[in-house]
C-alpha cells in the first residue's frame, strides 16, 4: 500500500485532493446545518464535491495511462466498452468468409457478449497450405473474425492482415495465419492459441472453431459427379445437389455448444451458402443445439447470387437448401435485402454472372418464418451487408422476443394472484 506514496506515481496529489474535498464537504454540511441562512456552507460543499470529482477522474486517468498508454484519451470509450457493452445481449454468429467478419463489425458496437462460431472447412490459399503442412485447422476465417472484433490499435489489425507478396517460402502467406500457427506451437492447443491471440488483439467477444476435427467439404452435383475440397467446389459449373462433410460424425466444440445454449440470438450468415454457412450446420450436434434453442434464429440471406454455387437462387431457395440439409426449426427469422443497387454495380456483377437475390417472402412466410425485408446492403466497388443496419434489426428482434417471452410470465403472475385472492 505504501508504494502508492512513492515519488513519480502521479497519484499522491490526487489522493490528497480527494481527502481535502471530503473534509470540505464535511465542513460545508456542518455550516449548512448550523447556519442555514448563510450560503457559505453550500459553496464549501460544492467546492468539496468538485475536488473529489476531479481527483477521482485524475486517479483513474493516471492508472489508465500506465495500463493502456496509447488509449489515455479514450477513458469514456474504455468504460463504455467494459460496463455498457458487457451488459449487452448474448449473440452467437455462425458462418465464415468475409460475410461473417463484416457482420461482426456491427455487432461489436451493440455488445461484447459475442461468440463467432467459424467454419474450418477452408482448404485454399494460405490457410490450406498451413492446414496441409502442419495438420492444423485452417486459421484464415478465424483470423478475419479476430481482426473484425479487435479493439487494438489499427496498426495491430493491419499487421494481422498483412500478406507476403515476395516470391519464396512466405509468398501468399498471411502474417495473422503464421501468428496463430506459432501460438499453436507454443501452447500446444488450437483453441488456446485462439484465446491467446484474442487477448493480444483485445477483441470484444470471442472466436471459436465449429469443430476441431480435420474435415473436408464434399459436393455432389446434379450431373452425378463429386467435388472434394471447399476451394474446388465453386470451380465446377455443374449445379450443386447436396454437400456433406468427410469424415462423418465430427462433433462441435464445447465452447460453441455452450454459447448456443446461452444465446439471446443466433445469427447464421451472411456468407457463401454451400461453402461458408452449411459446413457449420452439417455438424450434427451443433445443428441440434441451434434447433432446440428458444432464442431467435436469424438467417441473413446473401444480397447477390454466387456463380456456380447459387445461380438463379431466390431467398426461398437459400432457406430451402438449409432446411433440406438440416431441419426446419433451425431458423425462425429470415433477413432479406429490399434496397436498390446502382446500375453500374449491377453491370459489374453481371459480367461475373452474379445477380440480386429475389426475396420471394410469401413462400417463406408460408413455412412459418418471420421475414424482414429492408435495405441492408451497401454498394461501393463491391456489395456488402451494412453492418450497422443489420445489427439494428437484430437488436429489435431480440427486444421483441424478450417482450413476448415476458408476457406469459406476467399473465401467470396475475392469474396466480387472482387464484390466491
Amino acid at each position: 500500500m505504501f508504494k502508492w506514496l512513492y515519488p513519480g506515481m502521479r497519484v499522491k496529489r490526487w489522493v490528497f485532493l480527494c481527502w481535502f474535498g471530503i473534509v470540505l464537504c464535511s465542513m460545508g454540511f456542518v455550516l449548512v446545518i448550523t447556519e442555514p441562512q448563510k450560503t457559505s456552507g453550500s459553496l464549501i460543499v460544492l467546492l468539496g464535491v468538485a475536488s473529489v470529482a476531479i481527483s477521482i477522474r485524475k486517479i483513474i486517468k493516471s492508472v489508465v495511462a500506465v495500463l493502456l498508454p496509447q488509449r489515455e484519451g479514450e477513458l469514456v470509450n474504455i468504460i463504455f466498452q467494459k460496463r455498457y457493452l458487457e451488459r449487452g445481449p448474448k449473440i452467437v454468429a455462425i458462418g465464415g468468409g468475409s460475410g461473417l467478419s463484416v457482420l461482426l463489425h456491427g455487432l461489436k458496437e451493440l455488445t461484447s457478449n459475442i461468440t463467432a462460431v467459424v467454419t474450418v472447412a477452408d482448404d485454399g490459399g494460405s490457410s490450406g497450405r498451413l492446414r496441409s503442412q502442419f495438420n492444423m485447422p485452417p486459421p484464415g476465417d478465424i483470423r478475419n473474425c479476430l481482426v473484425a472484433l479487435a479493439d487494438a490499435e489499427p496498426l495491430m489489425s493491419d499487421l494481422f492482415q498483412f500478406r507476403f507478396q515476395e516470391s519464396g517460402e512466405l509468398e501468399g502467406h498471411n502474417f495473422g495465419n503464421l501468428f496463430i500457427l506459432a501460438m499453436l506451437k507454443v501452447t500446444g492447443d488450437f483453441e488456446k492459441a485462439i484465446r491467446e491471440s484474442s487477448k493480444i488483439l483485445a477483441i470484444r467477444g470471442r472466436v471459436v472453431p465449429a469443430t476441431l476435427k480435420k474435415i473436408s467439404l464434399v459436393a455432389q452435383h446434379k450431373d452425378g459427379s463429386r467435388t472434394e475440397g471447399e476451394s474446388n467446389i465453386t470451380k465446377v459449373k455443374s449445379p450443386i445437389e447436396r454437400v456433406y462433410l468427410r469424415p462423418d460424425g465430427c462433433g462441435a466444440t464445447q465452447d460453441a455448444l455452450t454459447a448456443i445454449a446461452e444465446a439471446d440470438a443466433i445469427v447464421i450468415g451472411p456468407g457463401s451458402l454451400y461453402t461458408s454457412v452449411l459446413p457449420n450446420l452439417l455438424i450434427e450436434d451443433l445443428a441440434d443445439a441451434i434447433a432446440i434453442s428458444t432464442a431467435p434464429k436469424i438467417y441473413i440471406c446473401n444480397v447477390m447470387t454466387q456463380p456456380h454455387e447459387t445461380d438463379n437462387f431466390t431467398a426461398f431457395d437459400h432457406v430451402n437448401v438449409i432446411i433440406e440439409h438440416t431441419r426446419p426449426d433451425i431458423l425462425s427469422h429470415v433477413l432479406v435485402n429490399s434496397g436498390d443497387i446502382s446500375e453500374s454495380v449491377l453491370k459489374k456483377y453481371a459480367k461475373e454472372e452474379a445477380f440480386p437475390v429475389d426475396g420471394n417472402a410469401a413462400r417463406m412466410r408460408m413455412l412459418g418464418y418471420q421475414v424482414i425485408e429492408q435495405n441492408i446492403a451497401t454498394s461501393g466497388d463491391v456489395i456488402r451487408h451494412n453492418p450497422r443496419r443489420v445489427t439494428k434489426i437484430i437488436s429489435e428482434i431480440i427486444q421483441s422476443h424478450k417482450k413476448r417471452s415476458a408476457e406469459p410470465r406476467k399473465k401467470a403472475k396475475v392469474n396466480f394472484a387472482r387464484t390466491a385472492d
